[in-house]
This record gives structure tokens, C-alpha cells and sequence, in this order.
């Protein structure tokens, strides 16, 4: 558990180097985790039936904060209805309206930025990305009910610092203990400040939906197969699976490919020409795949609990450990990628990521439902800061990574030096 949450991707290299591509981790209150790294095996776990295993019940650590209705806990084919309610809210034609709302609060946050020498970019990324979250999907205008859910959601994304979030459910007996002091108390505190202004957003926009482009607008129109609509508490927990989903993880993929750009010059070079010409974002989109590719920030993916009795690779697993493909070390298999711990987007220029050997989404029934919003707002992002700014590392070593919760983040918070940008003069034809 130590070396876990401290040394998050050393601890799991150190780990396949004493024990192979396959090992087992045991943490207090949890079922045993198996970690899965071969593409085979892989897909093996993401096409198993849901009844033999079931990533609902292996992501119960996330049920404090997303609720027992939210899509990433469910299974079955409870599981495959309220994915199909969501599905429609991230259809390419609905993400392209959003486009314009993105790359607005993406501007204005980074004109912040003018006058700045020095800046950590993972929580201004956090900031960025928790406005588009309240504006794109929950639909909020600029006021107080904004102000105070982005400070409440704010501070609940603060609690993940806390290693107790990665504990397994406590024993009955211990629960009122827990829930009456230290930090879960304050935890459970929030949450219901923030679920009071969560019901209050939802009953408005029942009562006078208007016509609007958001993602909650989406899901009020959403009928279950009784052509009942999704209910309040429906409504809640996916809007804050949404955010658990699409707003630390973007904005840390975001510091990531920031750390990295500063410290390889040619790739920067290029990515930067490429945005300038304005004539196609094909490194873009491959600095992001190389991104995820390098620095996956859930590298334990979709835990899956096993139900029934299954093989995998040879070996049998009974009911009640996890096999938990792991992102980050299929993705440094040197089997899979020449040279893996080397930050290079020319690798995507001539192929396609593989549905089991580039896993930052996950995959099979599970694969993340707003993969298309997160590819987009990162695009728009790093179009937006590299336009404005030039950016160069402060340290010269890598930042280390260090953990929040489920996901791995820059230990040094992304840190760069700032400079504003010539105006760049349009050559004539």
C-alpha cells in the first residue's frame, strides 16, 4: 500500500521485474488485484461476459462520490441501459456544438495567464477543465450556483489526496465512527452541499429546459425502455460520474503532455509549426495519443470482480479477486513499442493505437463514454496555451509522478516557465 501511493509507476515496474508480466497486489479491505499486462489476457477481461466479470463491482472505491446509479458501477444489463440513456449526449454532432463553448473558456483562461513568468499547470488545467465540466455538461451559467459548485466540487476533488480513498468499504461496525469524525465526516458534509445545488440545477432545468446544447439537457430528454425519464438521483450521479470521469483526468493528461512537451524541444517544434500553418492537427492528435500512451493517468484500469470461475492465460481465477488490466505497463512493454519509455508522436503518425495494447480509455463494453469530449477539449487546450505562450521546463529532470486517488499526476504540478508569443503576421499569398 506504501509503495503503491507514494512511488505509484516505479512500484509497478519494480513489481514486473521481480515477479513477470503478471502479479498480485493485496490492500487492506480489498480483494486481491491481478494485475493483467499482456494483450492477449487483456482482451480475454474486456470481452468476458458481465455475469463472470463485473468492473461495477470492482470500482466500488469511486460509490462515495458517483452513487449507486452511476453508469461506471453498474453491471448487465442494468448496466447496458443507462449506458444507452448517454450515449446520444456524445454523438460527434453534439460535441461539435460544444466546440465553441470549450474553446472560449479554454481563451479566456489562458489570457489569464498574461503577465505570468511561472506557472504549475496542473491546477490551472484543473481549473479549466472543472469550468468546461460545469458549462458543457452541467449546464450552468456564469453566477453564484457556478461559483459555488466549482468551489465545493473543488475542494471534494481535493479529498483524493487522502490515501484513506483508496481503502475498500470499512466493516459495518466502523462505519458510524468514520462517518462522524475526521475527514470522511467533512467529506460527507460537502457532498450534501454539493448534492443540494446539483437538485436544485436539475428541477430548475426540468421545469423550463429551453434549448440548449448541454450534456444535462441531453440526459433529461433520455427515456428508460418504460419510457420513464432518468430521476433525480439518476440525474446526480451521472453528472458527477461525468465529472470524476472527464475533469481531473483531462486536466491531468493535460499537465502531462505539458511536463513532457517542455523537456523534447523537436516535438514541441513541430506540434507548434503544425498549429501556426493551421492546416491540419495530425501531430496534434498524435502528441495526445503518445501522451496517454506515456503517461496513463488511471493506470489500473476498470477492475473487474470476478463472479464465476474464469481462465485467463492459463491460469484460474475464483470469485472475489480483481483483474485489473494495467494501462500503464502494457504501454512500456518494449515487446509492443520500440524504445517505450522515449516520448515520440511520430510513432502514431503511421498506425492506429490497438484496441489492447493502447488502453487509456479502457475497452470492450466498459470503454470510456466521453473518450470523444476528453480528445477534443485536450486538442482545443493545447491548441489554445501553444498559440499564446512559449513554454520551457524550470527543472531539468522529469517531474515524478505521485498519487491522487485512482489517478497518477506530476509530482512537481507541471511546472514551466512562461513567455508570451510574438504575434505571429499571416503571410500574403
Amino acid at each position: 500500500m506504501l509503495g503503491f501511493w507514494t512511488r505509484p509507476l516505479a512500484f509497478l515496474e519494480r513489481c514486473r521485474a521481480r515477479y513477470g508480466k503478471r502479479f498480485t497486489l493485496q490492500f487492506p479491505l480489498a480483494p486481491s488485484f491481478v494485475m493483467i499486462t499482456e494483450p492477449e489476457q487483456i482482451k480475454q477481461v474486456f470481452t468476458a461476459p458481465p455475469d463472470i466479470l463485473r468492473p461495477g463491482e470492482g470500482a466500488r472505491v469511486l460509490q462515495p462520490i458517483v452513487g449507486d446509479n452511476s453508469v461506471i458501477l453498474l453491471d448487465g444489463g442494468v448496466h447496458m441501459e443507462q449506458r444507452k440513456l448517454m450515449l446520444p449526449a456524445f454523438h460527434g454532432e453534439r460535441m461539435e456544438r460544444l466546440t465553441g463553448l470549450i474553446e472560449n473558456v479554454a481563451e479566456s483562461e489562458v489570457g489569464a495567464w498574461n503577465g505570468a513568468t511561472e506557472l504549475e499547470l496542473h491546477p490551472r488545467m484543473q481549473r479549466l477543465t472543472m469550468e468546461i465540466i460545469l458549462r458543457a455538461v452541467f449546464g450552468l451559467d456564469p453566477g453564484d450556483r457556478l461559483d459555488a459548485l466549482r468551489d465545493r466540487l473543488a475542494r471534494l476533488a481535493a479529498y483524493g489526496d487522502k490515501p484513506i480513498t483508496l481503502l475498500g468499504q470499512p466493516p459495518e461496525w466502523l462505519e458510524p465512527t468514520l462517518n462522524r469524525f475526521g475527514p470522511v465526516a467533512g467529506f460527507l458534509d460537502l457532498r450534501a452541499e454539493i448534492d443540494a445545488l446539483l437538485f436544485e440545477q436539475i428541477a430548475e432545468r426540468r421545469a423550463d429546459p429551453g434549448e440548449r446544447d448541454d450534456i444535462l439537457s441531453i440526459l433529461l430528454e433520455a427515456r428508460h425502455e418504460d419510457e420513464t425519464p432518468m430521476s433525480q438521483q439518476e440525474l446526480r450521479d451521472e453528472l458527477l460520474t461525468l465529472l470524476i470521469a472527464g475533469h481531473e483526468t483531462t486536466a491531468t493528461t493535460l499537465a502531462w503532455a505539458f511536463e513532457r512537451l517542455v523537456r523534447e524541444p523537436a516535438a514541441l517544434g513541430r506540434l507548434v509549426a503544425e498549429i501556426d500553418a493551421g492546416d491540419g492537427d495530425e501531430y496534434l492528435t498524435a502528441t495526445i495519443r503518445e501522451t496517454l500512451r506515456r503517461r496513463p493517468v488511471l493506470p489500473n484500469n476498470a477492475p473487474r470482480l470476478v463472479a464465476k470461475p474464469i481462465e485467463v492465460g492459463g491460469w484460474n481465477f475464483e470469485p472475489g479477486v480483481c483483474l485489473v488490466p494495467n494501462a500503464y505497463l502494457v504501454h512500456h512493454d518494449p515487446d509492443l513499442y520500440p524504445d517505450p519509455y522515449a516520448f515520440r508522436p511520430e510513432r502514431w503518425l503511421d498506425q492506429s493505437p490497438g484496441t489492447y495494447t493502447w488502453i487509456p480509455f479502457g475497452g470492450g463494453r466498459r470503454r470510456c463514454l466521453g473518450a470523444s469530449f476528453a480528445l477534443l477539449e485536450m486538442g482545443i487546450v493545447l491548441r489554445a496555451v501553444l498559440s499564446a505562450y512559449e513554454l520551457r521546463p524550470i527543472a531539468g529532470k522529469p517531474e515524478l509522478a505521485r498519487r491522487r486517488n485512482i489517478t497518477v499526476r506530476p509530482g512537481g504540478g507541471s511546472a514551466v516557465a512562461v513567455g508570451a508569443r510574438e504575434a505571429r503576421v499571416p503571410v500574403a499569398a
